[in-house]
């Protein structure tokens, strides 16, 4: 009989890892009708579109399955190109991630060095600090001011080992947005060494008409990649799939250090289709708008501050600790995202939902600050 194996203690991860926190997602509908015992759950904690994906993307998906077999298309050609068309930008100006986040751990990856920095604001996504944690870099977080990116403060933290600065825009999990006028001083007041991630995953639900154009940033050379996705108003988060736009050289480092066959087949499909669903996208505008502008009334009757959103969501100061009311509302079968985990343990994040979710969120919610 073979002798127990022992361990090898000399087998241990690199410190880094050690450090990272693996990242915690909204809680599941299943999980919570299981915790809880219903029937009749709504999420509206992780900032998903409540219409759901286009039908030209399900309908995409569904004719792509049978080619399942076959490894996906690793350069995303087709995507690609209608991206390029959709943003007027070579296709050489553009990269395809497994979502988002994917392509921030490779601008990590690609950019930083043992004893660089990155500069952030914060909070903000927990994506951002995974990169530099990663790489060995440092973390240089700059308070959000009135809870918005504070450009200036970013700015003036800048220094020769900065090589990565993020803003999300609008600001994850605030909502608000920082103007064309903030976002160029700060481009202005880049190092040179320095490339700004322009984190735009809910530019499409923005309404006003200060947002900066970031594509003017990529055309014209500027040290900037404006990271997009399809996981948020083209309702497609389940497939992972986002994109970088810059100049080719920053794509190229990209490049270099993506995984092959990254975004599956599915994925491209289903996001080349919604992305030709204008109807789809404008309807998911509306609705949202209509539904960020109904639950702001109703906040504001009930005495609540909260965040000026920009975004699918709204940051609202309950005035009492979070967790407790989190707790009743998911007893309730409601799923939001408490503040205390972004420090602000007296906010709630919600996700704008469609009319009959909203009312019922405003009608738990008010039951349980009452209760």
């Amino acid at each position: 009989m073979e002798a127990e194996r022992t361990p090898n203690a000399g087998l241990t991860p690199r410190a880094a890892v050690n450090r990272l926190v693996p990242y915690s997602p909204g809680k599941p509908i299943a999980e919570t009708k299981r915790e809880f015992g219903l029937t009749d759950v709504i999420k509206l904690g992780s900032n998903e579109n409540p219409l759901g994906p286009s039908p030209k993307a399900v309908q995409a998906m569904q004719c792509a399955l049978a080619e399942l077999h076959l490894y996906p298309d690793g350069a995303a050609f087709s995507l690609k190109e209608a991206l390029a068309a959709h943003c007027g930008v070579p296709s050489e100006c553009i990269a395809i991630g497994n979502g988002s986040d994917e392509l921030i751990h490779y601008l990590g990856i690609a950019y930083l060095r043992t004893g660089d920095n990155i500069v952030q604001g914060s909070p903000t996504f927990v994506r951002y600090e995974s990169a530099a944690v990663l790489n060995e870099a440092n973390c240089i977080s700059v308070p959000l001011k009135d809870l918005t990116h504070d450009v200036d403060a970013i700015a003036d933290a800048l220094n020769d080992r900065t090589r990565l600065v993020f803003l999300a825009n609008p600001c994850n999990p605030t909502g608000t947005m920082n103007t064309k006028a903030e976002v160029e001083r700060l481009i202005d007041r880049l190092p040179p060494q320095a490339l700004l991630v322009l984190d735009e995953a809910y530019a499409e639900y923005v309404t006003s008409p200060d947002y900066p154009n970031s594509l003017d940033y990529v055309k014209a050379g500027k040290p900037v990649i404006v990271l997009k996705t399809f996981s948020k108003i083209y309702g497609i988060a389940g497939l992972r799939v986002g994109y970088g736009l810059a100049r080719p050289d920053i794509i190229r480092a990209v490049e270099q250090v993506r995984e092959p066959f990254n975004v599956n087949t599915l994925a491209q499909v289903g996001a080349l289709a919604a992305l030709s669903d204008t109807e789809h996208l404008e309807r998911s505008r509306a609705n949202n708008t209509a539904g960020r502008r109904a639950l702001e009334s109703a906040f504001t009757a009930m005495g609540l501050t909260y965040a000026p959103s920009q975004g699918n969501f709204i940051f609202v100061n309950i005035g009492t600790d979070c967790r407790p009311v989190y707790q009743m509302l998911l007893s309730k079968g409601v799923i939001v995202r408490t503040g205390d985990i972004f420090g602000l343990p007296t906010y709630l994040r919600v996700t704008i939902g469609t009319p009959a979710e909203n009312a019922r969120f405003l009608a738990e919610l008010s039951a349980a600050l009452i209760g």
